[in-house]
């Protein structure tokens, strides 16, 4: 029976690799391309209005209809994002993939932006209001509505929450494992703290996660690049050589050295392309449900916080992760099968390895227990859209059941099955979201023109009055 199942095992995993090397690598940089093209280069040509228009408009207050801020929807999709993907996935794809996965991380952000986009902007146009007079959306509610792909929203919907129970296992056993570790923390002490943090914050529904990430995300995220980036100025000098390895080995095979076991090219955009998107879940759908509960007056307006979001948390976080890991060492010196402890080490390094463990286990539980709240989130919403509201809080009990089930280690079967549903929420999502690159194009056009334009020439026009009043 041991044999069967390891094999088993064995053959989801080659499937999963296969899948995420080649079919998805190809359809996520591809598609991005094409979304890119359709919008005009938007997130490149506007990049200074987009933070203009996000992290410029954080304390604004706005009157438009939604359920949520749009700062606070931001905080919500980057909490889903931001914490262990981030400090523990970027050096599992380094350790995996060589320095070389770090440049298609990049690649897959700068397109991903484009297809994050995107999907918030159909998320917006195609929002609804719920039996409780919130505004819900989707990937699933767009397809449906704007394809009339009823069985692909179905499936989505069905993959995405089946999909976030081991997601949540996973989370959680990493922070268990780190606090056991790192404090001598029973993994069941652990998994009851997480569970009932959960339980407090998702009880309160979209409202009172979002008033919980919009206070710990942002100095949780501040906190931890701070520490980071005052290692990568510890080790300057190393920057020229790191630099010259992620560009070098992005396209050619590097050996192994230390710890490091060696990786080839299609290990590098393998674990690069896998490891950006659950870093930034561009193409994924997820980020469009929580921002559809947000204020605003155009959705290319809150669309924008998505090209913002992937920009934190890829192109500065995992950026400033993988960099510390690397300027370090510490890659070379941890082998792939202890890659989650790898920045302990790098820390460690400078801090002590006391240190290390202790920081990196304290903001691993802030940053999974905001994580995990914005998941349960995500999958409640599907089972409303499957089932009904009374299913929707089911689901919730389940999730939690399953943040304690998987400190503890139990269940890890269930893990094994992560990749090959992420893979099959990607592609319910990203294939549609192409179809429907028309009406991306035309909504970002209306912004361009109507807002955006009009905006420009009103500022132009007061600027000008200004000089003729001053004579300048």
């Amino acid at each position: 029976m041991g044999q069967l199942w390891s094999t088993i095992e064995q053959g989801i995993a080659d499937i999963s690799n296969f899948i995420w090397a080649y079919p998805l690598a190809i359809l996520l940089i591809f598609g991005g391309i094409f979304l890119t093209i359709r919008i005009k280069f938007f997130q490149f040509r506007f990049f200074g209005h987009v933070l203009h228009q996000t992290i410029g408009q954080i304390f604004k207050k706005t009157k438009q209809k939604g359920t949520i801020t749009p700062f606070q929807a931001f905080t919500s999709a980057l909490a889903s994002t931001a914490g262990a993907t981030n400090i523990v996935g970027v050096p599992v794809a380094i350790s995996l993939g060589g320095p070389g996965a770090l440049f298609w991380m990049w690649i897959v952000a700068l397109i991903g932006m484009a297809t994050k986009y995107g999907e918030i902007l159909m998320g917006m146009k195609y929002r609804e209001k719920n039996k409780n007079n919130e505004w819900v959306g989707g990937p699933q509610y767009y397809i449906k509505k704007a394809l009339g792909w009823k069985w692909v929203s179905t499936a989505f919907a069905f993959f995405l929450m089946i999909e976030l129970i081991p997601s949540t296992m996973v989370q959680s056993n990493s922070i268990a494992t780190q606090t056991e570790g790192a404090f001598g923390w029973s993994v069941y002490v652990t998994g009851g703290i997480i569970a009932a943090a959960i339980a407090v914050v998702v009880f309160g529904g979209i409202k009172r996660i979002a008033k919980v990430t919009d206070k710990m995300v942002p100095g949780m995220v501040l906190g931890y690049l701070a520490i980071c980036l005052y290692i990568i100025f510890a080790n300057i000098d190393q920057i020229p050589s790191v630099f010259g390895l992620i560009f070098t080995h992005a396209f050619t095979p590097i050996s192994a050295a230390g710890g490091f076991a060696g990786a080839a090219f299609a290990e590098a955009v393998r674990w690069g392309t896998a490891r950006g998107l659950y870093s930034n879940e561009a193409g994924l759908g997820t980020a469009p449900i929580a921002h559809a509960a947000a204020k605003t007056d155009h959705p290319s307006r809150q669309a924008m916080w998505g090209i913002f979001s992937v920009f934190v948390d890829t192109i500065v976080i995992c950026t400033i992760s993988g960099l510390t890991v690397l300027v370090t060492g510490a890659w070379r010196e941890v082998g792939p099968s202890n890659a989650s402890n790898m920045i302990n080490v790098a820390i460690g390094s400078e801090f002590g390895d006391a240190f290390g463990g202790a920081f990196i286990s304290v903001f691993l539980l802030f940053f999974v227990v905001t994580t995990i709240g914005i998941l349960v989130f995500y999958g409640e919403k599907q089972a409303e859209y499957l089932f009904n509201l009374k299913a929707a809080k089911f689901m919730r009990v389940v999730y939690i059941v399953a943040v304690f089930v998987g400190a503890i280690g139990g269940l890890q079967f269930v893990w094994q099955f992560l990749d090959l549903l992420l893979a099959f929420v990607l592609l319910c999502n990203i294939i549609p979201l192409l179809f429907l690159h028309k009406e991306i194009a035309e909504l970002t056009n209306d912004y361009v023109n109507r807002v955006y334009k009009k905006r420009t020439t009103k500022r132009n026009i007061e600027l000008f009055e200004d000089d003729e009043q001053t004579g300048t």
